[in-house]
Formats: C-alpha cells, structure tokens, sequence
C-alpha cells in the first residue's frame, strides 16, 4: 500500500505522498487569443462536459454578427463555464477541447504552460470535474449569478501526480467513461422511444379513436386526416370559453410547463425566472382550469391547473363543457406534431403565438362526452405505466451517473491507483 499524506482539504482527504500540490497558475495561463479578424469560423461550445463542435449553418438566430469577439482555443485547452454555478443541473461545467477553434468569450480557457512531460490537461480536466461536482466552483464564485473569474480560479491548488500516472489515470477514465456515456446514452434511445410513444398514443387516441373497427370519414383537416364518421368537428369558439378570472391577494404565480403541468412556481423551483417589476393584466387560475400558454403551447405547454394562483395574461384559461382532458390531449398532440409551429406567421425560430383568437378559430374533432371519458382514461393508464417506466429508467441513469463520478473522484485523488 502506497504512502499517503494530508491533503489540506477535508472533502479530498489523503493523496500519495509523491503527487505534487500547486495552484492551477502553476501548471496554466488564460488563453485570450481573440479572434479579431474574424476569419476562424470552425464554432465551439461546451455541452455536458465535452467541447463540441456547432454547425453554422443549424444554429440560426443564436449567432452573432461576427466571430470577432470568440477566442481561439488549441487542442488540449481546458475550458470552464463560469457562470450560474448555483445551478445542480449544469454540473458538467469543465470540457476538454480536442481540436483548434473559436468559442465564446463567457468561457475560462485554460491554456497549459508547462510541457505535457509534466501536467496531463487530460487528468487535470477530470480533476476539476470533481471540483465541480464538489462545488468547489460555486465557493468560489461570486455575483448574483455565482460568476468565476480567473484570476480567482487560478489561485485554486490542484494535485498533480507524476506524469506516467497523470496519464495512466487519463486513459483509463476516458475508457470508463466512454463506456458508460455509451451505456447512459442507450438508455436515453430507450426513453426517448417511451416519449415517443406516449405521443403516438395520444394522437392516434384522440384523433381515431379507440374503436379499430369503426367507420371512418375524412375529417377535412390536414392533420387530423381520417376520423370515426360519429365523430363531428367545430371550432373553438363554440366549444371553449375565455376566462379572465380576478386576482386574490394571497394568490402565488402560476406557470404553465412544457410538459404539461400547471402548478404554482414554488412548486417547482423559484430559481431561473424573471420577476415581473408589475403584475399588469395578471389573472386568477383555479384548481381544475384548463390552460393553454400563449408562448410555449407549441412545444407541449399545455395542461390542468392542479393549484389556485395567478399568472400573466400570456396563459389562455380555458373552460368548456367538453372533456378539459380530452380538449387537453388534442391540443398536445397539435403540439406533438409541429402543427402549431406549421400554422406560425412570426419570424421566431421554433415559436407560436397561440392567443385565444388562434384557438378559437382551430378545428377540434369532437366524440360524444362518453367516448371522450373513455379516450382519456385510456390515454392517462398508458401514460401512468409507461411513465413509470421511464422513472425507472432516469433512475438507472442517475445511478450510473453517480458511480461514474465516484469513480473519477477515487481515481484522481489517489484513492484507487490504475493497475499497470
């Protein structure tokens, strides 16, 4: 058993005794090389933990003007997102850049200033993906949005091994982790196929119905198509009803999510959201309402409320003496397929304005209440089991995610040492 020592930090503990400890300046500089010309175009950005590649020519609106104000980045760079640190989501904030390219400025890119016959950027970009998962960086930061700087991130002292290990452990985590990505990613085809189902059983239900066997007839509408012949089709504005309901004083924000629930804000989070300075046009919401968001509609935002609140007039609340749900599961399925992003006049990329003047003038394919009753029971029991599997599946991910991590933690701080 190889000889260890202090670390001076509680949360690494003990590290061999032969691995060095430096500041990051130590071992690297802040690489600022602008693009001021503006002719490297190949874009990088930092997704998940690894420095990708960004086709040009598919991210529309997102880009700017010019490239002169990216920085260009080498190949063995180590590049760090610096902002919104409190966010558990984004806990992926280190990536190792594997190619010569540009990336935004809002990036840290640690360029290394010691030859590789002595720092590995490799295990150091492991290394300081504990320190992230640690929250090493969120200690750091500073600012409403928790930024780092670095002048601040370069006074962090980091354990360097000798460089033979350096490597060894490098290698041996790229193999672990590419085969658990590999793994991870499987799953995720799995969970994707479950969505999709979901979304093909909600549409096949409320547009055929649940009778093979019934007699069909062309509906008239172009994404409906063909639909039970007992079935008829009206507008919106004879089935649905606008409502602008008052607001009470002890009422909490409401939000309509894109996956459909409707809740109180707190609910979910409070963090990540903009605070109106007044709540002009603000409407009460009560348990049962059915809400459609005049913004994010397109994209599934589209439920019942489960909570008494308020919210921004931009949430259509809707009422009807249809099945809300079956109205509910229409509505999505429209969603589902790009109807609503197909039926857009506005210029914003994947958006839709749907105020209630759209959905009143929209077709909706109406069975009798009963059948209604009947689509959405079947459609809610499919959606509970297969829901359950996906759970269940998320849970796999998680799990491996964090033996992943654990792994990494054990190996570059010197607690497991990579067999020769």
């Amino acid at each position: 058993m190889r000889q260890m020592k202090d670390s001076g930090i509680e949360w690494i503990g003990a590290i061999p005794a032969n691995w060095d400890i430096h500041p990051v300046y130590f071992y690297f500089s802040e690489r600022k090389n602008k693009n001021i010309f503006g002719t490297e175009q190949n874009l990088l950005s930092l997704s998940y933990g690894n420095v990708i590649r960004k086709d040009i020519n598919t991210v529309g609106g997102l880009l700017p003007e010019s490239f002169n104000t990216y920085n260009i980045i080498e190949e063995n760079d180590i590049v760090i997102r610096p902002t919104d640190l409190q966010n558990d989501k984004r806990s992926l904030r280190t990536g190792l850049c594997k190619e010569h390219g540009i990336i935004t400025s809002a990036y840290i890119a640690l360029k290394p200033i010691r030859s590789a016959s002595i720092v590995n950027a490799s295990y150091v970009h492991y290394l300081l993906h504990t320190y992230d998962i640690m929250k090493v960086f969120y200690n750091m930061g500073n600012g409403v949005r928790q930024g780092l700087n670095f002048t601040e991130f370069s006074k962090l002292m980091i354990f360097i091994p000798p460089i033979e290990e350096q490597k060894a452990i490098a290698d041996y985590l790229d193999i672990l982790c590419a085969d658990v990505d590999s793994l991870v990613a499987d799953i995720q085809a799995q969970i994707e196929s479950l969505e999709q189902y979901k979304r093909s059983v909600i549409t096949e239900a409320v547009t055929k119905g649940l009778n093979l066997d019934a007699e069909m007839k062309d509906s008239g509408v172009q994404w409906i198509g063909m639909m039970p012949s007992h079935w008829d089709c009206q507008r919106g504005k004879y089935i649905l009803r606008y409502l602008q309901k008052p607001v009470r004083d002890d009422d909490g924000v409401i939000t309509c999510f894109r996956d459909g629930e409707v809740t109180l804000r707190s609910n979910r989070r409070e963090e990540g959201f903009t605070m109106a300075d007044k709540e002009i046009g603000y409407q009460g919401i009560d348990v049962g309402d059915l809400v459609v968001h005049g913004m994010d509609g397109f994209a599934g935002a589209i439920g019942i409320s489960d909570s008494r609140g308020k919210a921004s007039p931009v949430l259509n609340v809707l009422e009807t003496k249809q099945n809300k749900r079956y109205i509910m599961y229409y509505l999505r399925s429209m969603a589902y397929n790009d109807v609503f992003v197909a039926l857009a006049t506005g210029i914003r990329v994947r958006s839709c304005d749907l105020r209630w003047n759209k959905l009143a003038e929209l077709l909706y394919p109406l069975p009798p209440v009963d059948e209604q009753e009947a689509i959405v029971e079947y459609i809610d029991s499919v959606l509970e089991r297969t829901n359950a599997v996906i759970a269940d599946k998320k849970q796999q991910i998680e799990t491996i995610e964090e033996y992943k991590k654990s792994l990494i933690f054990e190996y570059v701080t010197g607690k497991k040492e990579v067999n020769a």
